[in-house]
């Protein structure tokens, strides 16, 4: 290189020793002469250990790097990364089907299974809405100190899941302006009166659930129209089976005037059109 010939050449010129062990830094010795070339020779020394610095540097970031990449395609390492797969956006963005592994196990899952495309089969068969189908990512601080997922947490999770329904309500009575009015309770929306929740199985991290609504048929009493009913269920991607349902009352709400309100026929419309026969 041009600064390696230059700095050899420069200490060859005032008669110094330059000695270069293996990736440690490079020590000079110089032989007193004159005192004014003292400053040159420290500069020329200085100069030698700032590069040799770099070159052992490079030498370790190229190793660290090729034992990484040698990671990535090794199915034993923790890193591995499938062909035809990419690892996560962010530290917090897991890879595509993160939810279905486990940190002890390296499970893959064939190009055939798609686990979220099975949980919504299973969640259409059972008559929820496809509209309403939410992926709830469970992160490691929804655990408690029972080492599962704390039970009021879903009661998060279900009004992520409600909200997301909501808003496709909306965009089907009048499209972005009266889905965005909805979740921001501004004129008629939807408003919850109760939440019964039933846990099936203890959920931990990692993993995923698929979460669908469903709104029940009107009931034949005397309760107002301005109430309905809807069910949600819970789906485990890593487990494969439910963990939860719950079942809630929903009101129409008129948030301008603060006050219950009977839905119109074009609302009581869409309604119908999202109930299972099943």
């Amino acid at each position: 290189m041009f600064i390696s010939r230059t700095l050899h050449n420069h200490a060859l010129a005032r008669n110094l020793v330059i000695q270069r062990p293996h990736l440690r830094p490079l020590p000079v010795r110089y032989s007193r002469q004159k005192s004014s070339s003292t400053l040159s020779s420290i500069s020329v020394r200085l100069a030698l250990n700032a590069y040799s610095n770099a070159i052992c540097g490079s030498i370790f970031l190229n190793s660290t790097l090729q034992g990484l990449q040698a990671a990535f395609k090794d199915p034993a390492s923790p890193f591995y990364l499938a062909p035809g797969t990419e690892g996560p956006e962010s530290p917090d963005s897991p890879p595509s089907h993160a939810y279905i592994s486990t940190l002890s196990a390296q499970e893959h899952v064939s190009e055939q299974e798609d686990p979220v495309k099975a949980a919504h089969d299973k969640l259409i068969r059972g008559g929820f809405d496809p509209l309403s189908f939410w992926e709830q990512r469970i992160v490691w601080g929804d655990q408690d100190s029972f080492q599962h997922v704390n039970n009021v947490r879903y009661i998060r999770f279900f009004e992520s899941a409600r909200i997301h329904w909501m808003t496709s309500l909306g965009e089907q009575l009048g499209g972005p302006e009266k889905a965005k009015a909805m979740i921001r309770g501004k004129g008629v929306s939807l408003i919850l009166k109760s939440i019964d929740v039933q846990f099936r199985r203890p959920v931990t991290f990692p993993d995923t659930l698929i979460i669908g609504y469903r709104p029940l048929p009107p009931a034949n009493d005397a309760e107002s129209s301005s109430t309905f009913h809807v069910v949600a269920s819970a789906y485990s991607l890593a487990q494969k089976a439910f963990v939860a349902h719950s079942k809630e009352a929903l009101v129409w709400y008129d948030y301008d005037r603060l006050r219950k309100c009977e839905p119109g026929e074009r609302e009581k419309e869409v309604l119908k059109s999202r109930v299972s026969s099943k």
